[in-house]
């Protein structure tokens, strides 16, 4: 409960910055538990429809069209809903698009960046075209070259532990090789051009859905160009084929993609959740940059509006400010072990007043520390 002690406004709810799984809309979680007792007035449970019937083949349609929707896709990119976290994608993407003698170029921009280039090493070369492991992770390099040669570039758009985001993107555009990204934890945050990604994967569990589920975008032309045999389970081909339903897909999961995707557009699709998003990032990141407790760890122009990493010049108060934000409900902002500090993780369905609360006890706290 919130402690009605509180100086602040009283919320009776759990502020939820975890870095995922993480928040979702409160409707989501009302419809898709009404839906685990009776879904759609079937008498069965959404836990144990067949994947196969009309009742689910409805859900999955209308996840796939959402998608088409909210990102424009032409009509050479197809949609997928695959077993698995991210990490899956780490070694799907080289295993299918990528032959042992050939070379792909990969960005060195942080953890989830280097766990990708340690999969991707086991089905062909790696090219490293920049990295930022010599400050740690707290920036992102610029202008560096990639080998027209190259069978595709990899980039993590956003770096969920270390904070950092690629903003711009043109320069990937012109680079003319086949554009794959991680957008796991940005995924539908903002506008940009999804049409110029050759494949996009992303985990559901922070702005999409609930985990155990992939949503995979690719351009179906990029495919068939490999020589290996690939796993029925693991070739893009065969799931496309088949619909997403090669074998059980995770049906709840994919269930609760669609709800939240339903809510997305009716909030106003991409283009209004950039501008929420944007609103959110810009008062957490002006809050920190006013308070000389705190210190932001990111270059500026490479700050993540999704995860907000900073940490406290005092390191022994940190335990101090923790319980400060617990006794306000607010949860999730403890950083990430290999960074330390604090992470805010601003996902669409995190309100405005979540992030308003937390700059209030981040002032008091300032004040009374000074």
């Amino acid at each position: 409960m919130t402690n009605h002690s509180s100086p602040f406004r009283g919320l009776g709810s759990v502020h939820n910055f975890n870095a995922g799984p993480s928040i979702l809309p409160k409707e989501v979680f009302e419809q898709a538990s009404k839906a685990i007792i009776d879904f759609n007035g079937s008498g069965l449970s959404i836990l144990e429809i067949g994947h196969r019937t009309p009742l689910f083949q409805a859900v999955m349609d209308e996840a796939v069209a959402l998608v088409k929707e909210l990102m424009q896709l032409d009509s050479e990119h197809e949609v997928l809903f695959l077993h698995g976290g991210a990490s899956t994608q780490f070694f799907e993407v080289p295993m299918n698009l990528l032959n042992e003698n050939e070379v792909a170029a990969y960005t060195d921009t942080g953890v989830w960046a280097m766990k990708a280039i340690k999969e991707a090493k086991q089905f062909g070369h790696v090219d490293i075209v920049c990295s930022a492991k010599d400050q740690n992770y707290t920036y992102l390099p610029k202008h560096f070259p990639v080998a027209k040669t190259s069978k595709y570039l990899h980039i993590t758009t956003n770096e969920t532990i270390g904070g950092c985001q690629w903003q711009d993107f043109a320069p990937f555009y012109e680079m003319g090789v086949p554009l794959v990204a991680d957008m796991s934890s940005d995924i539908l945050s903002r506008k940009m051009d999804f049409n110029k990604f050759d494949l996009i994967y992303a985990g559901a569990q922070k702005n999409m859905g609930a985990a155990g589920v992939n949503l995979v975008v690719l351009n179906k032309n990029c495919l068939g160009k490999v020589s290996r045999t690939i796993p029925m389970m693991l070739d893009y081909q065969k799931h496309i084929e088949n619909g997403s339903m090669l074998n059980t897909p995770p049906v709840f999961a994919v269930y609760v993609c669609m709800l939240t995707l339903r809510w997305l557009k009716k909030t106003g699709g991409v283009d209004a959740i950039e501008k929420i998003n944007n609103e959110k990032a810009t008062l957490l990141y002006k809050t920190i940059d006013a308070l000389p407790i705190f210190t932001p760890t990111v270059a500026k122009e490479d700050r993540s509006k999704m995860n907000v990493v900073f940490v406290m010049k005092d390191a022994s108060l940190e335990k101090e400010f923790l319980d400060a934000c617990k006794k306000e409900n607010i949860v999730g902002v403890k950083g990430h072990r290999s960074v330390g500090g604090f992470r805010a993780s601003l996902y669409n369905a995190l309100p405005l007043s979540s992030v308003q609360l937390l700059c209030e006890v981040m002032k008091s706290f300032a004040e009374k520390n000074a």
